[in-house]
């Protein structure tokens, strides 16, 4: 199947454009859309909490995804690559019409696929390594970091259910029950009411 893809971050922005574009470009190529998805939201949401992500969940090998250009796929590039790297790592083909690209199966899709990932790759231990040299500047200057020594989190799995606990040993159900009934552990039940009492 081909799907268009239309995005735009406000609704003062409008559609029309993207779709006269998507459809202009169709007609050229003897290419049919056979399902439109348009959203007004953000490019910095997450991929999930857009159409996008359950369009990219529902798509199949050798489906063809068209879009204006990649900023419409994400405001980021590690966003854009991610999405680029998930649609080739599983033959799903991306086109854009102001980019140029049409990225699938061939040599040229594989190495810049291979290209995303390595530079998302990259991104992400640049950014753990920022975190690391931040805590190191917090810590030499005398900040102390996380729970301090030998002092137990106040709050458990089973904080607030402390009064559905009771109603239940009160009917006598055993602790093993008690544990499939709040999907915990039976020994996570066991110590919470040692705890509670």
């Amino acid at each position: 199947m081909t799907y268009g893809y239309i995005r735009v971050s406000t609704d003062k922005q409008t559609v029309e454009n993207q779709r006269f574009e998507i459809n202009q470009f169709c007609e050229r190529q003897v290419v049919e859309i056979n399902q439109w998805i348009e959203e007004i939201i953000s490019g910095t949401k997450t991929v999930q909490e857009r159409k996008l992500g359950k369009l990219l969940k529902k798509m199949r090998k050798s489906d063809i995804l068209i879009c204006s250009e990649l900023s419409r796929l994400g405001r980021n590039l590690l966003m854009i690559m991610s999405i680029l790297n998930e649609c080739m790592t599983r033959d799903i083909q991306v086109w854009t019409i102001k980019d140029g690209y049409r990225l699938g199966r061939d040599i040229n899709s594989k190495v810049l696929a291979f290209a995303f990932g390595l530079s998302a790759e990259i991104e992400r231990n640049l950014i753990s390594q920022r975190t690391k040299e931040a805590l190191a500047r917090k810590r030499s200057q005398g900040m102390v970091l996380g729970r301090p020594k030998g002092r137990k989190s106040t709050a458990k799995k089973l904080t607030g259910k402390e009064a559905e606990i009771k109603k239940l040993l009160n009917k006598r159900i055993s602790a093993s029950a008690i544990a499939r009934i709040l999907s915990v552990h039976r020994l996570t039940v066991v110590q919470f009411v040692k705890e509670m009492v």
